[in-house]
């Protein structure tokens, strides 16, 4: 038994689902998502609901079937709240600043990294060393955040780089003389 496929998603209010062929559709104050379905899942809404069954018992349709519940969860919230990940630069000289649609980094290097923000995709700086990157898709938020992480990942004997607000980095002693 599925436990996250088999509980059903409360819609908020404004939010509507609608499955169109093997496309699901979810439509809210903050934008509109889509998403393909697997042929294996099923879905109904009921009474502002949204309920996923399996079509046959298979070892496949019960993978896909939490996962299907989960991506349409996702897809709800995101057109309702919003996902926003926040993300913080260390280091000395270490800053950022958005001009126009780019993301200009100082992490170090000889030059600055200007990265392109992707169409749906919002990024703010606070006070030069915080980056809050927020959007409606959970996964195009996750996938810029850790792209800018990338750029400079927080080094284990300083500490110096760009990490995740919260983030734990266990600092190493370096070589005793």
């Amino acid at each position: 038994m599925s436990r996250v496929g088999n509980s059903p998603i409360a819609l908020p209010g404004g939010v509507t689902v609608a499955q169109a062929g093997s496309v699901v559709q979810v439509k809210g104050p903050k934008g509109n998502l889509s998403q393909a379905m697997v042929a294996l899942v099923s879905m109904k809404v009921v009474d502002n609901t949204v309920v996923f069954e399996r079509t046959i018992e298979s070892k496949p349709a019960r993978a896909n079937h939490g996962l299907m519940r989960a991506l349409v969860n996702n897809m709800v919230v995101g057109v309702s709240q919003g996902f926003k990940k926040e993300l913080t630069i260390i280091g000395v000289g270490y800053r950022a600043d958005v001009k126009g649609k780019n993301l200009v980094m100082q992490l170090g290097y000889s030059h600055p990294i200007e990265y392109l923000i992707p169409n749906g995709i919002s990024i703010e700086v606070d006070k030069n060393n915080t980056i809050t990157v927020s959007g409606i898709d959970k996964q195009q938020v996750g996938q810029v955040s850790a792209e800018i992480r990338g750029f400079r990942k927080p080094d284990h004997y300083k500490g110096k780089g760009v990490r995740y607000v919260g983030e734990y980095v266990r600092i190493k002693q370096g070589k005793s003389a």
